[in-house]
């Protein structure tokens, strides 16, 4: 879980177990990464921002599940190879190999997605602080050009002459 943007990049987090005992609870967090041990059910996942109802928050979450049964898929396509036990040492060899890679490339997509997030979240910083720092330096030039005003008129003042007869 990251909060992306918003004010104070915080907010709480909450996950319950399907018995409703709570596992894990973060008060005004920007990240976390939470390991639960699963059991069936539904879990139920809360992001509470009403500490700070006035402004919004974007939050990236991933739920991870690791260790799963998943169904393998269909091996009809090898009803239609015929040849040697060598031939099917050589397949299931190319098969493992495949299937190694793919889930190689689905934990690289995993990781990516979360590099994409942090990434996210630390533009969106840059630009606040862009913005902020363009206001205060535009506040500043409007400040200094004001005491240069008075600065000039205070010198000229200085200089006056303020008799009404000239000698």
């Amino acid at each position: 879980m990251f909060v992306l943007d918003g004010a104070g990049l915080d907010v709480d987090f909450f996950i319950s177990s399907p018995s409703g005992q709570m596992l894990f609870s973060d008060y005004h967090k920007s990240d976390g990464v939470h390991t639960v041990e699963t059991e069936d059910g539904d879990y139920m996942f809360c992001f509470d921002n009403t500490f700070s109802s006035v402004s919004e928050k974007i939050i990236f979450f991933e739920l991870i599940l690791d260790n799963m049964n998943v169904d393998e898929e269909p091996d009809d396509w090898k009803e239609y190879v015929h040849g040697t036990d060598m031939l099917d040492m050589k397949l299931e060899d190319i098969m493992d190999t495949i299937n190694s890679v793919k889930a190689r490339l689905g934990k690289s997509v995993q990781i990516q997605t979360v590099l994409r997030a942090f990434e996210a979240r630390d533009r969106n910083l840059q630009e606040s602080n862009f913005d902020r720092v363009n206001f205060w330096s535009v506040v500043n030039l409007v400040v200094m050009m004001l005491v240069s005003a008075v600065q000039v008129y205070l010198v000229r003042s200085l200089f006056e002459d303020k008799r009404k007869i000239r000698t």
